[in-house]
């Protein structure tokens, strides 16, 4: 979101835990991050990555070793207790399970925050409905978690999380837990929550098709750095990035297809284009000049930019002059093991 000026800020963050009896963990190497207002941040990367310990920085459970973290031009790791209770509440967390009290109804889930935060009683109960009908549960206000659906506890956990106005809205894997269709659903709801509070979304998820569905943006995380960060459009043009491949994988080859084309060899191609360039034919007329066959392809569309992924059945005899052809023309080229 180009122009849009940064509400979440991140300067030179490290995280180092030492350790007596061994080497120090560091679980944040010098993570520099912006996401602008309004927007939907993704962030992935494999277990171990440092993600766990970049959203307890980024809500001041923990103090960064070194660095800035600047949330509304307020950097969290510089305040006094008494302020970062205030600067807490302008950060909802939405957790991977919900975390509901069992105890509590969906309205008492909702209102427990703004009662520890000392709001009356009346601004309380007019704000539970207003947060459950956004949500979609203004019926469901007196069930408790144990009569909801996974997909309605998590629009519970979102709607406590976004009870006190937050400026932010962090979500831990928000979807792992639940199946295709609540996931759809849960994901409309962060989207339209972004669309109607103007609310800023960090989502912290392993799972591609999230991204693809509702992020403005993302950011690979590896050993607590980042290797690649921008808009998904940004990425995406570089589709043989490590992060544009696990985004659109390469399509898949059943063994009955690869057989079939047993005296050629394989060969995965990516490219991209934009409205009124028409590359998609342009590199298919290539490819049937070269005696190649396509064997699959995916298609994706994100934003202006158009992602191709195909698998070319390319005869042996003719494979170095194709790839060489391929590749003089921008089109990204690996040949299948």
């Amino acid at each position: 979101m180009p122009g849009v000026k940064p509400l979440i800020s991140l300067r030179d963050v490290y995280k180092i835990y030492p350790r007596s009896s061994a080497e120090s963990v560091h679980a944040l190497n010098g993570i520099s991050l912006d996401v602008p207002a309004g927007a939907i941040h993704g962030i992935v990367g494999q277990s171990g990555a440092g993600k766990s310990t970049l959203i307890r920085c980024l809500t001041a459970l923990e103090k960064p070793t070194s660095g800035q973290i600047l949330v509304d031009g307020q950097d969290l790791a510089q305040l006094p207790e008494s302020q970062l209770r205030k600067a807490r509440r302008q950060i909802g967390m939405v957790f991977q399970s919900a975390n509901l009290l069992d105890s509590r109804t969906a309205a008492g889930n909702i209102a427990y925050p703004l009662y520890l935060a000392g709001v009356a009683r009346g601004e309380r109960h007019e704000r539970v409905e207003e947060m459950l009908e956004l949500v979609g549960l203004a019926d469901r206000g007196s069930s408790y978690p144990s009569q909801l659906s996974g997909g309605q506890r998590q629009r519970v956990g979102i709607a406590r999380a976004l009870a006190d106005n937050p400026k932010v809205l962090l979500c831990d894997e928000p979807t792992s837990a639940l199946d295709a269709a609540s996931t759809a659903q849960v994901l409309h709801l962060i989207r339209d929550v972004r669309d109607r509070l103007g609310v800023t979304v960090v989502i912290i998820t392993h799972e591609m098709a999230v991204v693809r569905e509702i992020c403005d943006s993302v950011t690979l995380l590896e050993g607590g750095a980042i290797t690649q960060t921008g808009t998904l459009e940004e990425i995406l043009r570089q589709p043989s990035s490590r992060l544009a491949r696990d985004l659109i994988p390469p399509p898949a080859v059943d063994e009955a297809s690869a057989l079939s084309f047993s005296n050629t060899a394989l060969v995965d191609i990516a490219f991209t284009s934009q409205p009124g360039e028409p590359t998609g034919s342009r590199v298919m007329g290539l490819a049937a000049s070269l005696g190649a066959d396509v064997v699959a392809g995916v298609f994706e569309t994100v934003g202006t930019t158009q992602v191709a992924r195909l698998a070319l059945a390319v005869p042996g005899d003719r494979l170095d002059d194709a790839l060489a052809t391929l590749q003089a023309q921008g089109i990204d080229t690996e040949v299948r093991a």
